[in-house]
C-alpha cells in the first residue's frame, strides 16, 4: 500500500481503541490522523471542513457515532445529529476538499431489522428494515451516503454483526455479563444475575477480527471498486444462553440465573444471521478468533477492571446488573 494519511473518526471508542494500533502494526507507513471529538465534532460541519481541507486524507474511517440502542433511545436529537448528518458532513467534506479520499463508513447488522426475518443469511442486497432508532439512524446514514456516490464520493460501507472485546461498554450483552460475574467474584454484588430474554441468537465476532476486516480496507482500497458494501459475520449465530453459560462455567462462584420481566426488548428478531461471503472473495477476510477466545478474554479485562477499581475503592457496592440506560441490553 502507498503512503496514505489515514483519518480516523472516532478513534476515543471502542473500535477505535482497538483499530488504531492495530493499523498502526499493519501499516506502518500510512501516517493516522485521529483528531478528538473535540478537535473535530463530526456534527460540526465547519469544524469537519476544516478538519479534512487541512490534513487531505487518503482514506477516512467514519467511527464517530451513538453505538448503542440505549444510548440512542436516551438522546434521539444526539443519535440523528451524529449517525446521520455527522456522515453526511464528512461525506460533503470529502468531496469539497479531497474528492480522491475514500471514505470507509461502519454502518451495523442492526440496519437489516425485520429483514432477519428471511429464512436464509442476508446478504448485502437485502433491505434495510430497521427496527428500532438507533438501527433507523444507521440506515438512513447508510442509504444517504450511498446517493452521494452519484456525486463521486468513494464509499465502502461496512456492515458489521455484534462484536465485543476488552473494553467495551456494559450497555452490550457480553461485557454486561462478564462485569457482573467479576463483581460478584469480588464480593460486590449478590450471587445473581437478572436478565432477560436468552433466546435470541446471535453471530458475536472478537473485535481484533473486525479491525481486521477494516485493515483490509485500507491496504486493499486501489483495487476496490467505488461503492462497495460488505457484511462482516461469521455465519454462525449463538444463543444468548450459550453465551451466559459459557461465561458463568468459567467463575468458581455458584451464580444463579433470575428472570427479570423489566429487561425484555420488545421487537426483539430471535436470529440474525448474515452472508459475509463477499467479504471473503473482496477482501480475502475471514474472522479466526474462537467463541471461547473472546468471551474469556472479556471476562478476564472485567475482572482487571472491576479488581483495579475495587482496590481504588471507586467501584460501587450496589450492582448495577449490567444494563444501560434504557434498562435494556443490547444484543
Amino acid at each position: 500500500m502507498p503512503a496514505s494519511n489515514i483519518l480516523i473518526t472516532g478513534g476515543g471508542g471502542f473500535a477505535g481503541r482497538h483499530l488504531i494500533p492495530a493499523l498502526n502494526a499493519a501499516l506502518p507507513e500510512a501516517s493516522l490522523i485521529t483528531p478528538s471529538a473535540a478537535q473535530m465534532d463530526i456534527t460540526n460541519r465547519h469544524a469537519v471542513h476544516a478538519h479534512i481541507a487541512a490534513h487531505g486524507p487518503s482514506i477516512c474511517f467514519n467511527l464517530a457515532g451513538i453505538t448503542s440502542i440505549a444510548a440512542a433511545n436516551a438522546n434521539p436529537a444526539a443519535a440523528w445529529a451524529t449517525n446521520l448528518h455527522g456522515a453526511l458532513n464528512l461525506a460533503d467534506a470529502i468531496l469539497t476538499h479531497a474528492p480522491n479520499c475514500r471514505l470507509i463508513h461502519v454502518s451495523s447488522a442492526e440496519c437489516y431489522g425485520a429483514s432477519f426475518q428471511s429464512p436464509t443469511p442476508l446478504d448485502e442486497t437485502a433491505a434495510l428494515n430497521p427496527l428500532n432508532l438507533y438501527a433507523a439512524t444507521k440506515a438512513a446514514a447508510d442509504l444517504a451516503l450511498a446517493a452521494r456516490c452519484a456525486d463521486g464520493l468513494r464509499l465502502i460501507r461496512l456492515r458489521p454483526t455484534n462484536h465485543t472485546g476488552p473494553g467495551q461498554s456494559e450497555d452490550f450483552v457480553v461485557p454486561a455479563f462478564a462485569t457482573q460475574i467479576a463483581r460478584i467474584e469480588a464480593g460486590l454484588a449478590a450471587p445473581q444475575i437478572l436478565v432477560g430474554d436468552l433466546s435470541p441468537a446471535r453471530d458475536i465476532l472478537h473485535i481484533a477480527d473486525i479491525c481486521q476486516a477494516y485493515i483490509a480496507c485500507a491496504a486493499l482500497e486501489p483495487q476496490l471498486p467505488a461503492n462497495l458494501t460488505l457484511n462482516l459475520a461469521s455465519g454462525n449465530p449463538i444463543p444468548i444462553h450459550t453465551i451466559l453459560t459459557h461465561l458463568l462455567a468459567q467463575s468458581p462462584f455458584r451464580i444463579t440465573i433470575q428472570p427479570d420481566p423489566t429487561r425484555l426488548r420488545p421487537s426483539n428478531i430471535p436470529i440474525t444471521t448474515l452472508n459475509a461471503t463477499q467479504a471473503c472473495t473482496t477482501l480475502g477476510w475471514t474472522p479466526t478468533t474462537s467463541l471461547h477466545d473472546t468471551l474469556n478474554a472479556v471476562l478476564a479485562a472485567a475482572r482487571r477492571e472491576v479488581g483495579e477499581a475495587k482496590a481504588s475503592g471507586l467501584c460501587p457496592l450496589a450492582p448495577h446488573w449490567g444494563v444501560g440506560p434504557s434498562g435494556r441490553l443490547n444484543i
